[in-house]
Parts: C-alpha cells; sequence; structure tokens
C-alpha cells in the first residue's frame, strides 16, 4: 500500500511546474488537462504548443500531371499541401482547409486529407484534396487561393495569395522544322533532327506517359508513300505510338520502312519550354533512304489528344512547314 502512495506521489509532482519569479520566492504551478479512458478519468499536463502549424509548399495540379499551377473551366483539379507544426513541443498538424472560391464557387472550405501523394513535378505532398472542379465559365488569368492550416492544440494559421492560373485556350501546332546534321543535306541521318513548334507550352504527360520533358529516347518511323513519304514517332521500345501525331514529307526519303534509333544510338526527344518546342534527333538509321535535296514544304498533322499545362485539348489542324521551302534533313 504505501508503495502505490508513494507511485501517486511522483505522478501529482511530475504535473508539477516550477516557476522562479524575479524575487526570492517559489511558485509551483499545476498546468493540468483532463481527459477520460473508458470509465477511468485521468489529469494530465496540458500541451505545452502555443505555436500554429505552417504550409511550406503548396500547388494546384490538374488531374493528368505533368505540369501543375495550371486549370481550365470544368477542368478537374487537386489541391497539394505539405505542412509542420512548430514550437518546441509540436502537437501536430491536425486538419489543412483550402479556400479555393476564385476557382471553384462556393469552395471555401475544402479538407485536405493526410497521407503520402505521388511527386507533382518533382515534389512529394502529405495533403491533398479531394478531386474538385473549376467553375464554368470562369475568365483566363491569374486567381489565388488560401491555407488554414490548424494543430492538435486549437493553434491555427492563415496562409494567403498562392498563386494559380486559369488557361481555356485550346493549344496549337505552330510549325515543323528538320535540320541537317549528317553528312549529306537531303539524306535522312543520324544526327538529323526533327522540331515540332507549338503555340503554348504542350504537357510531356500527354505525349509520352510518364515523361518530364527532359532528354529521352524514342523511335522515329518513315513509311514510303511514293514522293511523299511520312513519318511519327514511338517510344523507345518502338511499340507506343507517341501523341505527335503524323507528318507529310513532300518528298522521297526512303524507298522501304526505315527507322531512325533502332539500334546501338536511340534517337532522343526534348522538350523546351522556352520555346514551346519538342526537338527530336535522329539516331542509327535502319532501312533503305533515298537523297532528296530538293526544297520541300512538309505538312504536320497533330493530334487532339496531346494537351497543353491546364488540360486544354491540342487542335488537330494542319500546319505547313514554316516559309521559304528548303531542303528537309
Amino acid at each position: 500500500m504505501g508503495a502505490r502512495r508513494r507511485g501517486a506521489t511522483v505522478v501529482a509532482v511530475g504535473l508539477a511546474v516550477v516557476v522562479l519569479g524575479s524575487g526570492a520566492g517559489l511558485t509551483l504551478a499545476r498546468l493540468t488537462t483532463s481527459t477520460t479512458l473508458g470509465s477511468n478519468a485521468f489529469t494530465a499536463a496540458a500541451s505545452f504548443d502555443t505555436v500554429a502549424p505552417t504550409v511550406s509548399a503548396t500547388v494546384i495540379s490538374k488531374s493528368t500531371p505533368y505540369f501543375a499551377s495550371y486549370v481550365k473551366q470544368a477542368g478537374t483539379y487537386y489541391v497539394y499541401a505539405n505542412a509542420t507544426d512548430g514550437g518546441a513541443v509540436p502537437s501536430g498538424t491536425a486538419t489543412i482547409k483550402a479556400d479555393v472560391s476564385a476557382i471553384t464557387t462556393g469552395s471555401t472550405a475544402i479538407s485536405l486529407t493526410a497521407g503520402v501523394y505521388s511527386p507533382v513535378q518533382g515534389v512529394t505532398y502529405g495533403w491533398r484534396s479531394a478531386l474538385l472542379t473549376a467553375s464554368n465559365p470562369i475568365t483566363a488569368g491569374a486567381k489565388t487561393y488560401t491555407l488554414t492550416s490548424t494543430d492538435f492544440n486549437g493553434n491555427s494559421r492563415l496562409q494567403t495569395a498562392f498563386p494559380v492560373t486559369v488557361d481555356n485556350t485550346a493549344p496549337a501546332a505552330s510549325d515543323i522544322q528538320t535540320a541537317n546534321g549528317g553528312a549529306t543535306v537531303g539524306r535522312i541521318e543520324r544526327g538529323d533532327t526533327i522540331t515540332f513548334t507549338f503555340n503554348d507550352v504542350i504537357d510531356p504527360e500527354s505525349i509520352l506517359t510518364g515523361w518530364t520533358g527532359a532528354s529521352t529516347s524514342v523511335v522515329v518511323r518513315f513509311t514510303n508513300v511514293a514522293n511523299s513519304d511520312t513519318y511519327a514517332v514511338y517510344d523507345g521500345t518502338n511499340t507506343t505510338l507517341l501523341k505527335l501525331g503524323s507528318v507529310n514529307t513532300k518528298g522521297n526519303y526512303v524507298t522501304a520502312a526505315t527507322t531512325a534509333g533502332v539500334g546501338a544510338t536511340p534517337s532522343t526527344m526534348v522538350l523546351d519550354t522556352a520555346t514551346n518546342k519538342i526537338t527530336i534527333t535522329l539516331g542509327t538509321i535502319a532501312g533503305t533512304v533515298a537523297t532528296d535535296a530538293a526544297n520541300r514544304t512538309a505538312a504536320w498533322t497533330p493530334v487532339a489528344t496531346a494537351f497543353d499545362r491546364a488540360a486544354n485539348a491540342m487542335s488537330a489542324t494542319l500546319v505547313n512547314e514554316g516559309v521559304p521551302a528548303d531542303p528537309d534533313f
């Protein structure tokens, strides 16, 4: 029985806080909070967390990545966030709520759920909203949203002016060009380049699943069609057609089916977001090629399954190679 009393005394002392004043006196303050477990009541030391959480990173991303921070009217999107609770004894982030009413009318307190969410442009997030839908109509341009984070001790912080851009304009093809990088003008060779130019930044995920825009291996297939040979682009395994459409060369460059990128040297593809260009550098040529050094004006037919940063579908309108006409490859 005596041991039980001594244990109780230790608990009581453990809940006491010593406060030293400026004088010689000594004050004992007891900070407690009550809780229950089943039918038993307990008294425990209160949390000393007085600092609200801080959102360290956040982004709005359309439901079909890669690029974030852009949405379109009636488009679907998520709100992502990372947050840390502050203070010497943080109690942890309990809730994060987003006010996205500038993007989705009436959405002033959207709850985010804790978890581990796949990287968005390289960043892994610990909180995400349910799938949301942007208003329709909604004017294009810069918008902002806010986040309120609250910890388990009730401390909350409002952070404002997080940016997102609404873009409602469909992208389109602008130009198709080739350049000689081999030994002979007008002949398909390793080192030649093909450049697809758009009037807006194209999301690389829409061209090739998992592509970030960095250099990646591809295969270009050339098809012999009399004096109007065509080509299209496939993934590095030469099995999946990329969403770049097809190009009519208006010339005679192959006499049988030919590939560029199957063999020792793959063809490579890279996206330049500063110029809205996708450039392919040809690798190993396998097939039967011909030389056509005449001035040609190629024609590129895009596909509507490609999209821009806001998920606006690509215009499928054909575009001719920019003037003046010149030898290709």
